[in-house]
């Protein structure tokens, strides 16, 4: 039954990697395919390869999903918190994909880790979930959105003489090297985010004593997260790259410098699991606004960063419940 119980917890872990590479495809190339600096096909195919390069950078972020966020639960309420929390994850994926909402995979999971250990009873890390979530969460966007403004600012007056059609061809060949560092970017923290996930049900089954992250681990994680990468999130990708503000190559590529710059920095300095799609889409309006600030299209912007605010509570009620419906059937 344990055995059982760890293949199924660790294979939905695997697929929920996978939605979170579909859903946040868009983050890494939306901004590249809408200035047509690269072809769909080969943006995905460099973000799919980028993503696997990147889930091998770094373990920080993995050790604070396994170890910061909720007391490690023991036995088959341990198992059945971890498949709720991963329920509730891939459930708000699912539907925010559907309507091509770029909401959090990152905050789906640790909304439904947070509800899945409140239904268990398991203890949740408070402070952790502040200063390592929370925290994040609200200034993350806000720094993208004014780092965005900022770097776009500063290209505008550093090729205000130049030929615009010359400096946009530039951009675009530009924008290969800052989509590449997007999704490199993305491969460190979302890959991790689930390693973190199945280093606990190893923990939790006596398979693992410690935090190391055994290799298969991160070879499966960082594969599962390439391949729904290239399977693409097309719904997504339309209201990344057009929907928000209809962008040109050095907007682009402002907008993708930022974001991957912010992701680096979090996950070194301060191993901070912060969202992918929060950075581009607060860098994204950040860069539109230098154009005017009427731009940016506000209506579809309050929807996104509303949608924002309610992942982590619905995909905890749902981790919950699915928790609750688990325990009744196994425990």
């Amino acid at each position: 039954m344990d055995m059982a119980a760890l293949i199924c917890v660790v294979g939905v872990a695997f697929f929920f990697t996978y939605t979170n590479g579909f859903h946040d495809s868009a983050n890494a190339i939306a901004t590249s395919v809408s200035t047509r600096a690269l072809t769909p096909k080969a943006a995905l195919a460099m973000a799919a390869v980028m993503n696997l390069a990147g889930a091998f950078l770094g373990s920080g972020v993995a050790q604070t999903v396994s170890k910061g966020l909720i007391d490690t639960p023991h036995g088959s309420k341990g198992m059945a918190t971890l498949f709720g929390a991963l329920i509730g994850a891939i459930a708000w994926n699912l539907v925010t994909w559907y309507f091509g909402l770029p909401s959090s995979s990152s905050h789906a999971l640790f909304g439904g880790l947070v509800g899945a250990a409140l239904a268990a009873g398991t203890g949740v890390i408070w402070s952790g979930v502040v200063d390592k979530v929370i925290i994040p969460m609200v200034l993350s966007p806000i720094v993208g959105l004014l780092a965005g403004y900022l770097v776009m600012l500063g290209i505008l007056w550093l090729f205000r003489r130049a030929n615009p059609h010359k400096a946009k061809r530039g951009f675009r060949v530009a924008q290969t090297a800052s989509a590449a560092a997007m999704a490199l970017a993305h491969g460190l923290q979302d890959a991790q985010k689930t390693m973190g996930i199945v280093v606990m049900a190893l923990t939790i089954s006596g398979h693992q004593s410690g935090n190391g992250i055994p290799i298969w681990v991160k070879i499966s994680c960082a594969t599962m997260l390439s391949l729904g990468t290239y399977a693409g999130g097309w719904r997504i990708m339309r209201t990344l790259g057009r929907k928000i503000i209809e962008l040109d190559p050095p907007q682009g590529f402002a907008a993708e410098s930022t974001s991957a710059t912010i992701m680096y920095v979090t996950s070194y300095v301060f191993k901070a699991p912060i969202s992918t799609t929060h950075v581009i889409t607060a860098a994204i309006m950040g860069v539109g606004a230098t154009k005017r600030i009427r731009a940016v299209r506000w209506g579809v912007a309050k929807n996104i960063v509303l949608g924002w605010f309610i992942t982590m509570p619905a995909a905890a009620l749902v981790a919950a419940g699915v928790y609750s419906l688990t325990w009744l059937a196994v425990g």
